[in-house]
């Protein structure tokens, strides 16, 4: 019998440029000699010859080669079943659109494979790829067509898959403007002929691959909406090559057993109101090297077990990850993200990151990780017109490219865009069961003039500024985090005063946990700047952020932003000789654990590093070796620790009534004194801090309650590098009132220092 299939189609599909190979491959209902009948067709450029196995009665029947490029062809009944479906189709050639239903039909009933000689001799025998069933199901795509696919890489990307006792995987992508879409990979030599992916309405294209196994690297090759092939790594992809090289590699994300069940259940009940954080920003990459991976890199597993001996030393609560997602410039940081659900291979695979995680829960350490929604860099392999259009991306320039990075802007107001990043955060706390995601870059997000100058961008429908579909977009996000995983945080980068950061999407808020509060910290840099003698003159650059305070969920950032790009470390920024640089140092973070909101700090701070922070180089450990910067190391330590240990230093972080002015006037001696409350009246904590290297001696501080009260902290110790001025072991009051109060003590305020009391009897 002579084929019904053109020969230009048989071109088209052994060229690798026909539109639509599912139109041609598989099985289709055929009318032979008047009577129905299948035709099974496949291309199979490395077989000798072909054979069809009936699954119903074993029978295996030849097929036809019909072109030597490895076209091959049968017309055979295939099972009763498959007979009664198409029987009860309308028969018609390739090109009739009814044939669609039939195509649909027949898969779903098929009971055949194929068999093949190859032509190294090998005999292999596999299911059909363009006769297996989807495992999109309609309820999939009515979901991703509305955006609200949550799970969505249960679906995309490259899936472990078992077909008729055959392994494989199944790969699907969104590229609803590509011509052709293929598969290529080690499992067929980088040639994507043979696994040209099957096409939807809605532009998902997909093929089921048999053989292809964990560790096989892929791409997608797409013929773009002009014509022109381009390979892609996947979106979706769950692992990727180390950079420079760009594919994508197919994982397992099932193999870890995880063991921190214990601390998954606490942290459902875990209040982040109320509970102390102590946050420590981490650079994988440099935070500490000498690994035997490539540049020295440390792998995830040994990095697990120095990050929790560290924190456990330090007193961190939680460690938050500068972006791990796979990014191909590693001077970057990770915050030009090309593989959004792949932990970067640099320190291993995602069972190492998984073990990573489980380790660190094991030992009650919480994992924030930076989070990247932002902006996507032009990276021909990656998100950046993926088929060959403004996919992912706005095509207008105006809204679509960022003039500071020269990065892309995603399109929110895409559902499919919109859809891929909210399922994109929800995959690393399902999968990877991360406690916080730390969302970079929102002010960018939220204005549409964001760094631009009149003219060059557009406004919103109602003529504003406002980012409409970025709004819809992080309530959305932040509203489905806070639903499906309660005891996860959300923090915003934003520095503006858009109001509502961190209230309830229901109060018309956005919906995140805590807002970093960029405002007090550039204000206290700034103060902290000045020379002591002129701070008398700055007071107010430290009492304004107790006007705001409890507007928003604050978190306090002394993050990476502040130690890079010329400005210095914090050490180097601290005005005056070598003991004011150490005591100032002291000072701010004494101001800043004491100060209402939630802590982070960057890695190296602790050790008082002086060079500015460089990602070849990490944090100077060996700085350690001097008394001046063991000092600094062993406060912050303890200043982790004193608001571990004492409620009202963390329980009414956001609550004015967390808070009181002792004394907030008195700018001439550069003092400032304050109360910390708990919402169970336990005791109150007394903070009394000295701008000045001048001590204060018999400095009169008024107290809310008589007593002995102990001094708990005094960062001009000599535990920390400091002179031991102070009031050791503490204070008792003398029954005299002031500042409104109706008993006082008596202290002597230790030079560039901070004392804390606590009230014991």
């Amino acid at each position: 019998m002579q084929t019904q299939v053109s020969l230009s189609s048989i071109g088209r599909l052994i060229n690798g440029t026909h539109e639509n190979p599912s139109s041609i491959l598989g099985i289709h209902p055929v009318d032979y000699r008047g009577q129905a009948a299948v035709a099974v067709r496949s291309f199979l450029p490395d077989a000798k010859a072909a054979w069809i196995i009936d699954t119903t009665s074993g029978t295996r029947r030849p097929m036809r080669q019909l072109h030597p490029g490895g076209f091959f062809e049968a017309i055979c009944d295939i099972s009763d079943d498959s007979n009664d479906a198409i029987d009860a189709q309308h028969h018609g050639s390739e090109d009739t659109a009814s044939l669609d239903g039939e195509h649909e039909a027949a898969k779903n009933n098929t009971k055949y494979r194929i068999q093949i000689t190859n032509r190294d001799g090998e005999m292999i025998d596999m299911p059909d790829p363009h006769s297996v069933p989807s495992i999109l199901t309609d309820f999939d795509r009515y979901l991703i067509g509305e955006g609200r696919h949550h799970q969505l890489y249960d679906r995309l990307g490259a899936h472990l898959r078992t077909v008729d006792g055959t392994d494989g995987v199944n790969f699907a992508v969104w590229a609803p403007n590509a011509q052709t879409v293929q598969i290529v990979g080690d499992f067929n030599g980088w040639d994507g002929r043979a696994h040209t992916a099957q096409g939807s309405d809605q532009g998902i294209w997909e093929l089921f691959v048999p053989g292809a196994r964990v560790g096989d690297r892929y791409k997608f090759r797409v013929r773009d909406a002009h014509g022109q092939w381009i390979d892609k790594a996947d979106p979706v992809g769950f692992a990727a090559e180390l950079p420079p090289l760009t594919a994508s590699i197919v994982a397992d994300l099932s193999k870890h057993t995880w063991s921190d069940d214990e601390w998954m259940e606490s942290r459902r009940d875990w209040n982040p109101m109320h509970e102390p954080m102590n946050v420590y920003e981490v650079h994988l990459g440099s935070w500490q090297q000498g690994g035997t991976r490539s540049h020295g890199w440390l792998d995830y597993r040994d990095l697990a077990k120095r990050l929790v001996d560290y924190c456990h030393r330090m007193n961190f609560t939680h460690v938050e990850l500068m972006p791990i997602n796979e990014h191909p410039f590693t001077g970057s940081w990770g915050y030009q993200a090309v593989g959004y659900f792949a932990p970067t291979s640099r320190h291993g695979s995602p069972d190492d990151f998984m073990y990573f995680v489980d380790y660190l829960h094991q030992n009650n350490i919480g994992i924030i990780v930076d989070w990247v929604p932002a902006h996507f860099p032009k990276d021909g392999h990656g998100l950046a017109k993926f088929d060959g259009t403004p996919l992912y991306e706005h095509a207008d320039v105006r809204q679509g490219e960022h003039p500071d990075w020269g990065t892309l802007i995603p399109n929110y107001g895409r559902n499919e865009v919109r859809n891929f990043f909210v399922a994109n955060a929800l995959f690393w706390l399902e999968k990877y069961h991360i406690d916080g995601l730390r969302v970079d870059a929102v002010a960018s997000m939220l204005y549409l003039d964001y760094s631009r100058e009149e003219g060059e961008w557009v406004p919103n429908e109602y003529g504003g500024r406002e980012n409409l579909g970025a709004i819809e977009f992080l309530r959305e996000f932040n509203s489905v985090v806070h639903e499906k995983f309660p005891g996860v945080v959300t923090a915003a980068e934003e520095s503006t005063a858009w109001p509502g950061v961190s209230r309830p999407v229901h109060d018309g808020g956005l919906g995140f946990t805590y807002k970093w509060n960029m405002g007090w910290m550039n204000d206290t840099l700034r103060y902290f700047h000045n020379e002591p003698i002129h701070r008398q003159f700055h007071q107010n650059e430290l009492t304004f952020s107790l006007i705001y305070a409890f507007t928003e969920n604050f978190m306090l950032p002394l993050s990476h932003d502040e130690v890079v790009h010329g400005k210095g470390s914090l050490l180097s920024q601290m005005p005056g000789d070598m003991w004011q640089k150490f005591a100032n140092l002291r000072l701010l973070y004494a101001y800043m654990w004491t100060h209402p909101g939630k802590n982070l700090l960057f890695m190296g701070g602790e050790l008082g590093m002086w060079n500015e922070w460089n990602h070849d180089d990490g944090p100077q450990w060996e700085l350690l070796d001097f008394a001046t910067h063991r000092g600094i190391q062993q406060c912050v330590a303890d200043l982790n620790q004193i608001v571990i240990d004492n409620k009202s230093l963390h329980d009414l972080d956001f609550s004015h009534e967390g808070f009181e002015w002792v004394d907030a006037m008195n700018h001439q001696d550069s003092v400032l004194v304050y109360l910390r409350k708990s919402s169970d009246g336990s005791t109150p904590i007394l903070v009394c801090c000295n701008f000045t290297p001048v001590v204060r001696q018999q400095y009169r501080v008024g107290v809310p309650a008589a007593g002995f009260w102990k001094e708990i902290f005094n960062s001009d110790s000599e535990a920390y590098g400091g002179t031991n001025v102070g009031n050791y072991p503490g204070v008792k009051s003398i029954g005299v009132g002031h500042h409104d109060r109706p008993d006082s003590i008596e202290i002597t305020m230790p030079p560039l220092g901070v004392s804390i009391f606590r009230l014991e009897s």
